[in-house]
């Protein structure tokens, strides 16, 4: 069973997030959330919502299924941060001039199988 969560347009810099994200890849899940608890990074918090809602639907998908769920058998199989949406702002500057702040956004992705699918 596998199981998918996407926080989208989540205002944090997709480079940031990889950090966070290349540090989970291929944990279990339990373990990955206190991981991500305990970083001191600010991306960790996204992170850490996406993946425990990537939990959370498995153990739906699992209630509808009539199947068994543990959420000890889970493991991140896949996880990648995309780039979003950026957002463009101004700054003055001097002599009358401007220069141009990006505010980007990032699309972080979170699958999560039982430990025999994920092999």
């Amino acid at each position: 069973m596998e199981a998918k969560a996407i926080a989208r347009h989540v205002r944090v810099a997709p480079r940031k997030a990889r950090r966070m994200v290349n540090l989970i890849r291929g944990k279990q899940a339990s373990e990955a959330v206190t991981i991500l608890k305990f970083a001191p990074q600010d991306a960790a918090v996204p992170v850490r919502k996406a993946l425990e809602s990537a939990i959370a639907n498995a153990r739906v998908k699992a209630d509808k299924a009539n199947e068994a769920f543990h959420e000890n058998n889970l493991v991140i199989t896949e996880t990648y941060v995309d780039e979003g949406v950026t957002l463009k702002r101004f700054r003055a500057r001097a002599q009358g001039r401007a220069a141009r702040i990006n505010k980007r956004t990032s699309h972080i992705t979170v699958v999560v199988a039982d430990k025999e699918g994920a092999r």
